[in-house]
């Protein structure tokens, strides 16, 4: 339900969301068009937060990732750390509430809410460095709704127009926001549509894809759009699906 977000801005966070996060170093001399950057990847232990945030270690960020649980962070931390990136991990599940009771005000709060108060408490940190990035994560749904899943394409279609309205907000403090916008892509959260063999050989059909995505089809355009080689692109909601669903 809930996928990667993606924070970058220059220097290092001494605080995130309200929880303290001590910066290891790794002993490597960063290089890339990300270094000195810090990235704070939520949803970032499995599928397309994992790979993204592969990415932007690789591409010199210090990286920052957080799920909902404790076990999760740490295996995806070793197993960056392992590949000798600049790593750290926290816990930090946005989306909690004790009263949830409707599976709709779940999904609206979880991916529409939880990342802009997430975003609310990094801004400052952004704001006092005069520069920053951000790349929300919308869904194929937000085009091309599936009836089984209304309340999280209402969610996911919330996303697309989030991203221009903070990406005119915040542009005159030098922060960019733009969208990433997954199609069906070979994750554990996505193989109950991709697994679906009619569903997903009318999918093809429909629109002549050769393979499924993979998640570092993904990566690969969040890291360029953090990147100083993206600094003039903004508010922008970018489809990474094989096909153009406004055609």
């Amino acid at each position: 339900m809930f996928q990667a977000v993606a924070y970058v801005s220059r220097g290092l966070f001494r605080s995130y969301a309200g929880l303290s996060v001590r910066m290891n170093s790794t002993g490597i001399d960063q290089k890339g068009a990300l270094a000195n950057r810090v990235a704070v990847v939520t949803g970032a232990t499995d599928g397309i937060g994992f790979a993204t945030a592969r990415r932007l270690a690789r591409d010199g960020a210090h990286v920052v990732v957080s799920s909902r649980k404790q076990h999760n962070v740490d295996r995806a931390v070793a197993a960056l750390q392992g590949e000798g990136l600049s790593v750290t991990g926290t816990v930090c599940h946005v989306g909690k509430a004790e009263d949830r009771e409707r599976l709709v005000a779940t999904i609206l709060d979880v991916n529409v809410k939880s990342p802009a108060l997430l975003l609310s408490q990094l801004l400052p940190h952004m704001e006092n460095r005069g520069m920053g990035a951000v790349i929300l994560v919308s869904s194929i749904a937000g085009y091309i709704p599936h009836v089984e899943l209304g309340p999280y394409n209402v969610s996911k279609t919330a996303l697309l127009g989030l991203t221009r309205t903070l990406s005119l907000e915040l542009a005159p403090k030098g922060i960019r926001v733009n969208c990433l916008v997954p199609g069906m892509i070979k994750t554990n959260f996505s193989k109950v549509l991709h697994m679906n063999e009619v569903l997903w050989n009318n999918f093809k059909e429909k629109y002549h894809l050769q393979r499924l995505g993979q998640p570092e089809d993904c990566a690969g355009l969040v890291s360029f759009l953090c990147s100083p080689d993206a600094s003039y692109i903004n508010g922008e909601n970018i489809v990474v699906a094989g096909f153009s669903p406004q055609l």
